[in-house]
């Protein structure tokens, strides 16, 4: 790697590589799980001016944030800030980040269609899921528009 004061124009922070001309805040909303309001407060509990480019900040600091952002459910932030609430295996409060929220969300979906509710009967024939008009939007296949009557 680089020196403590030298620029880095890649960071990796959690299995992303982060653009270090990007300040910290910018650069962290970019890992899937991570917004603008999360990565600020991230920052300001880990001592960093949310202004500063993230290829200037020393290994130290990025392997703090990286636990910051791993733990997030057990440090002291609001609940309405992590984004797996009431987890139904556990019961508790999680953040997930990255490739474990598409997990997450295929399970869950799995889960829906194994016990045929509702939603998991529109997931599993491919129709809208959230109430959605499906008279006139979200058609598949080549027939499309109305034919006229031939004379």
């Amino acid at each position: 790697m680089s020196t403590a004061t030298g620029f880095r124009h890649i960071v990796r922070v959690i299995d992303k590589d982060l653009d270090g001309t990007k300040t910290v805040v910018d650069a962290l909303s970019d890992i899937k799980g991570v917004g603008i309001r999360l990565a600020q407060i991230i920052a300001r509990r880990v001592g960093i001016s949310p202004e500063t480019r993230i290829g200037y900040l020393p290994e130290e600091k990025i392997e703090e944030i990286e636990d910051f952002i791993r733990s997030l459910s057990d440090r002291n932030v609001p609940d309405w800030l992590l984004n797996r609430r009431k987890d139904l295996e556990t019961g508790k409060d999680k953040h997930l980040i990255s490739s474990d929220i598409d997990l997450q969300v295929k399970a869950d979906i799995e889960r829906e269609k194994s016990i045929w509710s509702w939603r998991g009967y529109r997931h599993a024939y491919g129709l809208k899921v959230r109430g959605q008009r499906t008279r006139t939007t979200g058609r598949t296949g080549k027939t499309v528009g109305v034919s006229k009557k031939r004379r």
